[in-house]
């Protein structure tokens, strides 16, 4: 039922943002030795002219699209869903809130942990999850992270938010709880509803608990299944963005 696209959903008109804070990084800085999912081959950074040899500096960069902090399109998991460069602007950039959850390794988030979060997302909201696994990023202990249930992603999409960023490699099971022919759910469901997913997301603790106006600055890539991403966000009045 997840593996066809199913449109983007409706979004209300918003107000402009009423800043209370500065800018704050919320990506991972690229660079070779950064973590990546096992599986994916290995980035390059190359610095192929050099100064004073050369007349100007110059790197060249190879690397999958979901390396590092990044933005997934539907079309990574939805095949007839769009890819990157066909993604509204609109859905890449908005309020939304930062909700804190308290986790162990492997744990599974259920609609009952997300409904008690405050503030309350609103319908067009972006929602980001600080589960504090970012402060593992690197080390072995972050591919033991937690994840979203399906109910969960379900009650996401029933919310209406527009896109879920995480500070995970990703919303589904761990590498090491994946069953047998493992179909990547919470991505399904997720994706198809046109739900993006942001993942590999750090700093979000000064911001949870609190609304926000939050930009993913993803590469436009075309027909890309997803764009590495600057993403930054800082907290706006309570009042501001309503729909």
């Amino acid at each position: 039922m997840h593996d066809r696209w199913r449109g983007w959903s409706e979004l209300p008109a918003s107000d402009a943002a009423s800043a209370s804070s500065a800018w704050l990084e919320l990506s991972h800085p690229l660079r070779a030795d950064l973590y990546r999912i096992p599986f994916f081959p290995a980035p390059r950074f190359a610095r192929i002219m050099s100064q004073p040899a050369d007349p100007l500096n110059l790197t060249e960069i190879q690397m999958v699209c979901h390396f590092g902090t990044h933005v997934d399109a539907p079309n990574h998991f939805i095949a007839d869903a769009p890819a990157f460069d066909a993604i509204p602007l609109e859905r890449l950039h908005g309020p939304g809130v930062v909700w804190r959850l308290e986790v162990e390794p492997y744990d599974v988030i259920e609609p009952a942990s997300l409904k008690r979060l405050r503030p309350e997302a609103r319908p067009g909201d972006i929602v980001l999850l600080d589960t504090g696994w970012a402060e593992h990023f690197g080390s072995s202990r972050y591919e033991h992270h937690p994840a979203l249930s399906v109910h969960a992603a379900q009650w996401l999409v029933e919310r209406k938010i527009k896109l879920i960023g995480l500070d995970l490699p990703t919303p589904d099971l761990a590498v090491h709880r994946r069953p047998p022919h493992f179909d990547w759910p919470v991505h399904h469901v997720l994706l198809s509803e046109g739900v993006l997913i942001a993942e590999n997301l750090t700093n979000l603790r000064p911001l949870a608990g609190k609304r926000i106006e939050a930009m993913f600055l993803a590469l436009n890539i075309a027909g890309a299944d997803g764009g590495p991403a600057r993403v930054v966000a800082r907290t706006i009045a309570d009042g501001a963005m309503k729909a």
